[in-house]
């Protein structure tokens, strides 16, 4: 008789644990349908003013009406960008809080000890938005005119004189560290939450000089406030085509630029991340955004969220490589 009721037991187990399953698929599917049932959040773990906020800021305004429910973009700085990263990660994986990440946070993996999160399990890659080139850049009262007369004051300087960076961690950070190793200059490092602060600094003779991306400095170095020394990428920048590159300048093989990119929490449903990627991508190819991309320094890209996600692997084990040999360790 016992075995007479196990057995009729295992097929309403059964059919209770389908039924179940079917029901999570459902409301799921459902979740997909209405999505977005209200405003979508771009996380930018930079202050205001900076390359990622107006990257960010450029594809929320047209996003908007795509999705007919406002995309906005909030500053999440801090930590060289992993605060940012770690408040999307952890956040409800439902498509309405974003993440634009960037270069530093595949630095990031590498350069801190400890993160409270995994760049590449945690967050699912749906777009590159665009590669933007960093520039080394002085103040425009600066004696110097090209790197090697830079290299020349800055060795016989006292005190050494300062960089700054986006944080450290980032991009700038690491490309200020190599410089000083191919070059032999010791700089004092100035860490910053983003590019308003620090380009505010170098403006004002606080800072003498930065590796920073190319957006936020452009219009002070065609204002004349700012020189431009060099590029830190292999190939010259269509916005500043008379700068030299490092590669150029003497510091063969320096390429390091910055991509920026979204990203949202691992688990978010198929279909919602699937029309964002797909929505942003064609937002991103249009002439429209290229134009203003172009205006700003920045090459649009668009790819797709598997091109993305090998981009973050291949960068994350050349960032590992890098850090190792720059000797950059953060708690």
């Amino acid at each position: 008789m016992t075995h007479l009721k196990a057995l009729v037991r295992r097929p309403i187990r059964r059919n209770f644990c389908l039924a179940v399953a079917s029901l999570s698929l459902y409301c799921m599917a459902a979740q997909a349908q209405t999505w977005p049932a209200k405003p979508v959040t771009l996380v930018v773990p930079f202050p205001s003013g900076g390359t990622t906020d107006v990257l960010a800021r450029a594809l929320a305004d047209r996003l908007t009406p795509v999705l007919g429910q406002p995309v906005i973009v909030e500053s999440k700085p801090g930590a060289g960008a992993t605060l940012g990263a770690d408040l999307v990660a952890k956040s409800k994986p439902d498509g309405y809080t974003l993440l634009v990440g960037a270069v530093h946070h595949t630095i990031a993996s590498s350069v801190y000890k400890k993160l409270a999160y995994d760049f590449q399990k945690d967050l699912v890659p749906l777009t590159t938005i665009a590669m933007v080139p960093n520039v080394m850049a002085v103040n425009a009262s600066h004696p110097a005119k090209t790197l090697s007369e830079w290299v020349t004051l800055a060795k016989s300087a006292k005190p050494e004189l300062s960089y700054g960076s986006n944080g450290n961690g980032t991009a700038q950070h690491l490309i200020g560290t190599q410089f000083q190793n191919l070059t032999g200059v010791s700089l004092l490092h100035v860490p910053y939450k983003g590019s308003g602060p620090l380009t505010t600094d170098l403006l004002g003779g606080q800072i003498a000089v930065t590796f920073d991306t190319i957006t936020p400095v452009l219009p002070h170095i065609k204002a004349g406030k700012l020189r431009a020394l060099a590029v830190t990428t292999a190939k010259r920048s269509s916005a500043l085509p008379d700068v030299p590159t490092l590669a150029e300048s003497g510091l063969p093989g320096f390429d390091i630029g910055t991509w920026f990119g979204v990203l949202a929490p691992a688990a978010t449903p198929k279909d919602i991340t699937t029309r964002l990627s797909q929505e942003m991508i064609k937002i991103i190819r249009s002439a429209e955004f290229r134009k203003r991309m172009e205006e700003i320094g920045a090459e649009p890209v668009g790819n797709t969220s598997e091109q993305m996600a090998r981009q973050i692997k291949e960068e994350t084990d050349k960032f590992a490589k890098l850090v190792k040999q720059a000797n950059v360790v953060l708690e």
